[in-house]
């Protein structure tokens, strides 16, 4: 696929995606950078880490903003003390230079990234049981059940 392609599939899929997709496509981009900064700061290639810890930091910022505190205030305050945490690693990962507080980081934001998608699922259950229940399926009538067993 070149470039072009990509980047208009991209693009396609961020203006379709729910909120929650949206969310979903953050945490998986930050975790995606972070393990290729991982592999850069190994590397000893501090030009590329550098601009990948940048991009998560974007997406840290991003997410915070997102946070919508006049829902529920203890759980977002709770959320921003997390993604302070990570920024504040990454801060350190890319001054320093320390693969240890990159992975600090990471695994905060991987175990968020794995709490969203559980929610994700359980979300879609949700979703697909409350549909269920206002379709309205007729019973089976003699001449259904007549069809049914002549196929048989």
């Amino acid at each position: 696929m070149n470039q072009q392609a990509a980047q208009n599939y991209l693009r396609t899929k961020v203006l379709t995606a729910t909120p929650e997709q949206l969310q979903m496509m953050l945490f998986d981009g930050v975790v995606r950078f972070g393990e290729q900064a991982r592999v850069a700061l190994q590397q000893k290639n501090y030009e590329q880490s550098h601009s990948l810890i940048t991009r998560m930091q974007k997406i840290i910022a991003e997410l915070t903003a997102g946070l919508k505190h006049e829902m529920d205030p203890d759980l977002c305050g709770k959320l921003a003390s997390l993604y302070n945490y990570a920024y504040r690693k990454l801060i350190e990962a890319n001054v320093e230079r320390h693969i240890e507080a990159l992975d600090d980081a990471l695994n905060v934001l991987k175990f968020q990234r794995e709490t969203w998608s559980m929610l994700l699922q359980q979300l879609s259950k949700t979703k697909a049981a409350s549909a269920a229940t206002r379709l309205s399926i007729p019973a089976p009538s003699e001449r259904m059940e007549a069809s049914i067993s002549m196929q048989g």
